[in-house]
């Protein structure tokens, strides 16, 4: 019997007995521990789309609404069976324009419980912003003559119109979406009240609009030509021959003196900013502040017969913005560069005011150019070839500064494919060949919902 109690030969087995209880506890802890941290990691995964989703919805959405699309949503991407009597709450922010979304449940360990542990809480939060980016948008709508065939001018307007209010339904509060709107042809067409504004130029208009006190003559340089006198150097009879030769041409009467119009009769027009011959200004095709010191910056009036409707600044006033299309006319020539142009210089500056950025927001700026033929006029020419190289110059331009560009060609006449547009666009899913009217009304929705999606993603 002493030598069964002083053997200690088994100790050892249960020394290990006694510690295998916690070690297999802390193993069980661990595993399931790491198990209840991947649930919550996909229980985040899964309220962060929720939030995100429910983000997408119009900002005037019932509370009902995001309860009941949140919990469906979330459910659909949240699976786990290891997290039971799992609560999601979706409730406003104290913030404008913000939802804080929970949801939280309860892991059931495998093997912890073995040590007395049932049951522990999982949970996470998110808070989602409705519109964390602003979106501002130049819509460049071609009202040249042949948008009167075919239906286009109509579903034209109910295209622009149904996109308005898509935009502003995107809208959490004013200023989060602006839209400016630039029709065009050969020309674009500001408030005639401009002709005192210091970014107007005015030479072109000056030789081409005035009168002449011989009546026959309505040509500046006609009526000069036929101003009557004598020359100091009696050979020399006409007056250019007579200056040319350092003769002094004497006027003996007031025969073909070229008195330019008022100003104030201009009708609003305008034509293409001077093109450089050697490619270094350019500024037809770049959106160069004007300036009086350099003159080829500044906008040449036009008195153009065929004057499209006034362009239209960014503006968040939806009712003065339809207006505005209501009042759009199919007349004149096509010149799509001098709208895109003119759609660009509406986004970044002079001669408009731009709606001031708030630091606390990222900016998006995108430009959608509709147009249903090929370019048949510009200032300086009447090629479809010639025109569509200035165009092309500004399309780079354009897109070398971040801006998206969307290109619609409705081509309800059998024309070719408009190469120049089919290049402008940011990416060829960005490009739009509609062979109907009614297919403008179907796409600017898809170009609306892209628009939608694009000021409300995070």
């Amino acid at each position: 019997m002493r030598r069964f109690w002083s053997d200690d030969k088994g100790s050892m087995i249960v020394m290990f007995a006694v510690a295998l209880i916690p070690v297999l506890a802390l193993m069980g802890a661990a595993i399931d521990y790491s198990r209840a941290n991947l649930a919550r990691t996909k229980m985040q995964g899964a309220l962060d789309a929720t939030g995100l989703f429910l983000s997408r919805l119009p900002a005037g959405t019932s509370q009902d609404d995001l309860n009941a699309k949140g919990t469906v949503f979330f459910f659909a991407n949240y699976t786990e069976t290891d997290v039971l009597g799992i609560q999601l709450s979706i409730v406003p922010a104290e913030t404008p324009g913000k939802l804080n979304l929970t949801a939280s449940g309860t892991y059931n360990p495998i093997l912890v419980s073995l040590a007395g542990v049932t049951s522990f809480p999982v949970g996470t939060k998110t808070e989602v912003k409705w519109g964390n980016s602003r979106l501002r948008v130049a819509l460049v709508l071609d009202v040249t003559g042949s948008m009167s065939s075919a239906g286009k001018m109509d579903a034209m307007k109910t295209a622009t119109k149904n996109l308005l209010t898509m935009l502003k339904n995107a809208a959490t509060v004013n200023g989060d979406v602006y839209v400016s709107i630039i029709p065009f042809n050969r020309d674009v067409a500001v408030a005639p009240s401009n002709y005192t504004a210091d970014w107007v130029r005015w030479d072109l208009w000056d030789a081409a609009n005035g009168t002449c006190n011989i009546g026959s003559y309505s040509s500046k340089s006609t009526c000069e030509a036929l101003h009557t006198g004598s020359c100091s150097l009696p050979q020399y009879a006409s007056k250019n021959s007579c200056q040319n030769n350092g003769g002094i041409w004497n006027t003996t009467d007031v025969n073909g003196v070229w008195t330019p119009a008022a100003h104030s009769t201009w009708n609003g027009c305008i034509t293409d900013r001077d093109k450089d011959p050697v490619g270094t200004a350019d500024y037809d095709t770049k959106n160069t502040t004007p300036t009086i010191l350099n003159p080829a910056t500044l906008f040449p009036a036009h008195q153009y017969s065929s004057c499209p409707a006034q362009i239209m600044a960014l503006s968040y006033d939806w009712i003065a913005l339809n207006q505005k299309v209501d009042a759009l006319s199919p007349l004149g020539m096509t010149n799509q560069g001098i709208g895109l142009a003119w759609g660009w210089q509406s986004l970044t500056g002079a001669p408009f005011t731009i709606p001031a950025f708030d630091a606390n927001y990222a900016y998006k700026h995108v430009i959608i150019l509709l147009s249903d033929g090929l370019n048949t006029q510009n200032r300086w020419s009447t090629s479809t070839s010639a025109i569509d190289a200035r165009e092309a110059i500004t399309c780079t331009n354009v897109k070398a500064t971040g801006v998206v560009l969307y290109t619609v060609q409705v081509n309800t006449d059998g024309d070719p494919t408009s190469t120049v547009l089919q290049n402008c666009a940011t990416d060829s899913g960005k490009f739009f060949m509609l062979t109907s009217a009614s297919q403008m009304i179907t796409t600017f929705d898809q170009i609306g919902t892209e628009l939608s999606d694009l000021h409300l993603s995070q």
